[in-house]
């Protein structure tokens, strides 16, 4: 079956203000890292770490994100417009996150916040793993609904026409003229793959649940996080092949290769030297609030 998408970007509007669905998808991914991250603290595990404690690991993420996701966006796939308008890179109202750099940020957030608790890095990486996947999940929906970052062409009398994404004279066409194109079924070769929701099943809900799963048992230090890279890394390389690349970049070789494809292959190879790491490293116990009272 085929979709016309004809969405509201906007969730909320007062007046001049405008409150994008992509930015409460941002705000639920981190309610939900918080809900889940304070279960996790109160079942210790995060030894020595309080509710307090956790509260400034969040806001080191969240700070993380938001500039490292930008500072990727500008590096990484269109740094030539930057340069001629430095300007732009504080316009995040306007789009432009990325991944990578957003994994970055919170990286190094991470490595300070360990830093000033004492705590090893990739403990705290294997604590916050299992926190990430809903806000990922969530911020591709969040691109859905904007009708950005969409698939390619179907071909096979199924997906999701986003007016975005149709030539002229369909793409200047107000919402009622273009809906009465579509019952003609005149939209029907122009049905692109959602790439964005299969990244939010695979990257979200996927993710998530291997991860619960996974943690939900005390783990050798470095297997979660490495997990996480494995499979974040090869979820991402697989959809990238029916995703259209950033137009400013297009492909990057072979005809197929994109900059989120060479991006995911060192998560691959970091996940998988963090996996075999694991085998010879120690597992970290949890010690519920209670206990550690005793």
């Amino acid at each position: 079956m085929i979709f016309l998408h004809q969405i509201d970007p906007v969730a909320v509007s007062l007046g001049p203000l405008r409150v994008h669905w992509y930015g409460l998808m941002y705000l639920l991914g981190f309610l939900v890292a918080w809900w889940l991250g304070r279960r996790r603290i109160r079942a210790g595990r995060l030894p020595g770490v309080d509710d307090d404690g956790f509260g400034d690991l969040l806001f080191y993420g969240l700070i993380g994100v938001i500039v490292g996701g930008r500072l990727g966006s500008v590096l990484f796939y269109d740094l030539g417009t930057y340069l001629e308008h430095p300007l732009q890179v504080f316009k995040v109202w306007e789009g432009g996150m990325s991944f990578h750099g957003g994994l970055v940020g919170v990286l190094v957030a991470s490595w300070l916040w360990s830093r000033r608790q004492r705590q090893h890095f990739f403990d705290t990486m294997d604590f916050v793993a299992p926190l990430v996947p809903p806000g990922l999940g969530f911020g591709r929906i969040g691109n859905y609904i904007g009708g950005e970052l969409w698939g390619k062409y179907t071909e096979g009398g199924w997906g999701v026409v986003f007016p975005s994404g149709l030539p002229e004279p369909y793409r200047s066409m107000d919402p009622a003229a273009l809906k009465a194109q579509f019952d003609t079924g005149a939209l029907d070769a122009f049905a692109r793959h959602p790439s964005q929701l299969y990244q939010a099943l695979l990257e979200g809900l996927a993710l998530f649940g291997v991860l619960w799963w996974f943690s939900a048992k005390p783990r050798p230090r470095y297997a979660v996080s490495g997990l996480f890279a494995l499979l974040y890394g090869g979820f991402r390389f697989l959809v990238e092949f029916v995703r259209v690349p950033d137009a400013q970049l297009g492909y990057l070789a072979f005809g197929w290769l994109t900059m989120g494809q060479v991006l995911s292959l060192p998560l691959i190879l970091l996940g998988l030297f963090l996996l075999w790491r694991s085998h010879r490293a120690p597992v970290l116990r949890p010690q519920p609030a209670e206990d550690a009272k005793k």
